[in-house]
């Protein structure tokens, strides 16, 4: 029997539903989630680091250390250092062609990022709750 249309699709990702990434249309989704998320909440910051430019050491703790101020830092935390991991992530896998380089660099952005957001994590609740 013939075809009658063309399908470039490999017979794998035809059974399982899945296009050549097998996860682009996800990590898509995660870096438009965390943008939208990092506007108002950059927002906040700045509007926050405005509102106490100049106060003392006491006064940042004070202020670090509400409840509503420290959960907002640690989702901007979280997301800021999430969305540069996906955007890294796609830079290194677009400009990156020898494998064995994409993979170290990969796993090597992957550890930098989780390194880098649980010393800025441990470094807010040392300032929050340490004084």
């Amino acid at each position: 029997m013939a075809k009658s249309r063309t399908n470039l699709r490999s017979e794998l990702g035809r059974v399982r539903g899945l296009g050549s990434a097998k996860e682009g249309v996800q990590h898509w989704w995660y870096q438009r989630l965390t943008a939208l998320a990092l506007i108002p909440l950059l927002i906040w910051l700045v509007a926050g680091l405005v509102a106490h430019a100049g106060i003392d050491r006491a006064g940042a703790v004070e202020w670090l250390g509400s409840p509503v101020t420290f959960g907002l830092m640690l989702l901007v935390l979280g997301a800021g250092f999430w969305h540069a991991l996906l955007g890294l992530q796609v830079v290194v896998e677009d400009y990156i062609h020898h494998e064995a380089a994409k993979l170290t660099l990969l796993i090597l952005v992957r550890f930098l990022c989780i390194v880098l957001a649980l010393a800025a994590a441990i470094a807010l609740f040392d300032i929050a709750f340490g004084g």
